[in-house]
């Protein structure tokens, strides 16, 4: 398999107090470009750290991980910073958007970090804005949306940023049922549309349902690796 993601043999424990709470131990997977797939697994099982150390957020402990042929153990932060800004769009469960920006202004804040330019800024975002279904919305801020709607603006930053990997923590966890299934909806045509890769830590069956592959994990450890 042509991986995009590599993760190979990664242990990850933290420390609270003079206690060690193992979080991962000895996990290994590969996941190809283009693929929609979920961690899922109860609380504690590891799937929010295991996509945390994908996306460089935290350092693992032994291990490596590849991200398309680059080791992220080896960058330093910096390095890591440039990789999460170009190639990796993250779904936060609790959206992560900045309250005095309106819709768009969420959208385009990360590729003016890219240094896009304001005219291609602004195309792109109502672009994207469109893609998640929400035309005509795009100068409220978060207060003034519902919390389906900012999630799907949270998508749409994501996607915007034209990153190969998007990177989503229980995007749905804070939905109803209606809103989830339209979100899903969303992110699926665009991993089939853009080819764009989805990697979900959840527990929740709902998104089970749509990845076309389940990597089940358990006590820090995979416990099944299930393809459609």
């Amino acid at each position: 398999m042509n991986s995009l993601v590599s993760v190979e043999n990664v242990y990850k424990t933290y420390h609270q107090g003079h206690v060690e709470v193992p979080a991962l131990r000895g996990v290994s997977m590969d996941v190809a470009k283009g693929e929609f797939m979920a961690l899922a697994g109860p609380n504690g099982s590891g799937k929010s750290t295991l996509l945390n150390l994908i996306g460089g957020l935290d350092s693992i402990d032994k291990g490596s991980i590849h991200i398309d042929g680059v080791e992220m153990t080896q960058l330093n932060e910096t390095q890591k910073t440039k990789i999460r800004l170009n190639k990796v769009g993250f779904v936060f469960q609790a959206y992560n958007l900045i309250p005095v920006l309106s819709a768009l202004e969420n959208v385009e804040y990360v590729m003016l970090l890219q240094g896009v330019s304001a005219q291609e800024r602004k195309a792109r975002a109502t672009e994207m804005l469109n893609q998640v279904g929400l035309e005509g919305l795009y100068h409220r801020r978060p207060s003034e949306l519902s919390g389906g709607q900012q999630q799907r603006v949270a998508v749409a930053r994501a996607i915007a940023t034209q990153s190969e990997i998007i990177l989503a923590d229980e995007p749905t966890a804070n939905l109803d049922s209606e809103t989830a299934s339209m979100l899903l909806d969303n992110m699926k045509q665009l991993n089939e549309s853009l080819g764009l890769t989805f990697i979900f830590s959840t527990h929740d069956f709902h998104v089970m349902e749509y990845a076309h592959r389940i990597v089940y994990l358990h006590d820090g450890q995979i416990e099944k690796d299930e393809e459609k």
